[in-house]
C-alpha cells in the first residue's frame, strides 16, 4: 500500500467515531506523521468542539516537529469561521510544510478555498487520496450539498412470502416480523441518522416512538406524514419528548398547535409528496434520513427515484395474506444472514 494511502485510511477510520454525532458537519480524522511515525491523530466528535486537525495538532507532544512533519486529512481543511476558527490557519500558523487530503469539501463556503490558503501560503498539498473512499464515508454530507437533499435511507421488514405487516392490525399495537437481534441493529441504524419517518398508517397502527432506547446515541428527529391531523394526541411522536416534524396539508396547518419540539409543515399532497419532504428537511438541515415505514409511503420513495440505500429484512415467516412489501429494484451491495433472518441491503445506482 502507497504510504499516503496507509495514513489516509487511518484518517477514515478515526473519522468514523463521529457517525451519528458530527451534523450538521462531516466526519473528519486526521494525522500527523514525522519520519514514518505517526505523532499525533484526531477526530471531528461533536459539531461546535474541535475540528480533527485541531486535536491531530493539539496531541503533537513535541510541538516543534510540527515544522518538519506532514498532516495527513481525510477532507479538505476548513478556511471560514464558523463555530471554531479555521484549520488552514492552524496549520500555516504551526507551519507545517505538506498536507495530504483525500477529498475536496462539497460545502460552497469551502470547495477549495482550503487548499487555495495553504497553497498561498507555500504548503506543499496533495489532494484526491482514497478520494472515492473519503466520499463514501461521508456520502450523507456529499449528498446533502451536491443534490440538495437528505442521504434516503429505506428500511422495512418482509415475510418470506412477501408481506410487510398483516391486513388487520390492532392499533397500537405493532406487529414484528423482526427478530430481538435485527431490532437492536435498526436502533444502532436510527442513531446514526439524522431523523427518521413514517407514514400516517404506521404512525396510528404502531404508535412508535421512533427512539434509539436499544441502543446508545442520539436519538434521530421524528418526522410523520399526518396530512387531515388524524394522529390521536397522545401519539408518542407528538409527546414533545423528541423534536418531532409533522408535514400536514395546507389548509389544516393553520389548525396545528406547535410547540418548541413539534413542528408543522405543510405541504401539498396533491403533487409529488417525496420532493416536497426532501426540500422542507432540506431547509431544515437535515442531512440523512431512514424512512421505516409504510409500504405506502416507502414505495412512493422508490416510484419517486428519491432513495439511496435499502436495507431488507426478510423472516422465514409466512402470513399466507397480508399488505405487500414494497416493489424495488436496485443494485445488491451485501448479504448478511442474522440467525434466521437475512438481511439484503440495496443501492439506487
Amino acid at each position: 500500500m502507497h504510504t499516503h494511502q496507509k495514513y489516509i485510511e487511518r484518517c477514515l477510520i478515526l473519522a468514523k467515531n463521529g457517525l451519528g454525532t458530527t451534523y450538521p458537519n462531516p466526519m473528519v480524522g486526521s494525522v500527523v506523521v514525522y519520519k514514518g511515525q505517526i505523532i499525533g491523530e484526531g477526530w471531528h466528535q461533536k459539531a461546535g468542539q474541535a475540528h480533527a486537525e485541531v486535536l491531530a495538532i493539539k496531541s503533537v507532544k513535541d510541538q516543534s516537529l510540527l515544522k518538519k512533519a506532514t498532516i495527513y486529512v481525510s477532507l479538505e481543511p476548513c478556511s471560514h469561521f464558523g463555530k471554531t476558527p479555521p484549520c488552514a490557519d492552524l496549520i500555516i500558523a504551526k507551519k507545517i510544510p505538506k498536507v495530504v487530503i483525500g477529498g475536496l469539501d462539497p460545502n460552497e463556503k469551502v470547495a477549495g478555498r482550503g487548499v487555495k490558503k495553504l497553497l498561498e501560503a507555500g504548503c506543499k498539498v496533495l489532494v484526491g487520496v482514497l478520494e472515492k473512499e473519503c466520499q463514501e464515508l461521508n456520502k450523507r454530507f456529499f449528498t446533502f450539498h451536491i443534490k440538495k437533499r437528505p442521504y434516503i435511507i429505506l428500511k422495512w421488514a418482509q415475510t418470506e412470502d412477501g408481506f410487510i405487516a398483516p391486513l388487520n392490525q390492532e392499533k397500537g399495537k405493532p406487529f414484528w416480523i423482526s427478530n430481538t437481534y435485527s431490532k437492536q441493529l435498526v436502533h444502532k441504524w436510527r442513531s446514526e441518522e439524522q431523523a427518521i419517518l413514517v407514514g400516517t398508517t404506521t404512525a396510528i397502527k404502531d404508535n412508535p416512538q421512533l427512539n434509539v432506547r436499544l441502543w446508545e446515541g442520539e436519538n434521530p428527529m421524528r418526522i410523520v406524514l399526518d396530512r387531515n391531523l388524524k394522529l390521536p394526541k397522545d401519539s408518542f411522536i407528538l409527546d414533545k419528548s423528541i423534536k418531532s416534524l409533522v408535514f400536514t396539508s395546507e389548509e389544516n396547518a393553520s389548525k396545528t398547535m406547535a410547540s418548541e419540539n413539534v413542528i408543522f409543515e405543510a405541504i401539498d399532497f396533491e403533487k409529488e409528496v417525496p420532493k416536497q419532504i426532501c426540500d422542507v428537511l432540506f431547509k431544515h438541515q437535515i442531512q440523512s434520513i431512514i424512512i421505516e415505514g409504510g409500504a405506502i409511503t416507502l414505495q412512493s420513495f422508490i416510484d419517486t427515484n428519491l432513495w439511496d440505500e435499502a436495507r431488507v429484512f426478510k423472516s422465514n415467516n409466512k402470513l399466507v395474506q397480508g399488505i405487500k412489501a414494497p416493489d424495488l429494484k436496485g443494485k445488491i451491495r451485501s448479504k448478511e444472514h442474522l440467525e434466521r433472518e437475512l438481511l439484503t441491503t440495496y443501492t439506487h445506482d
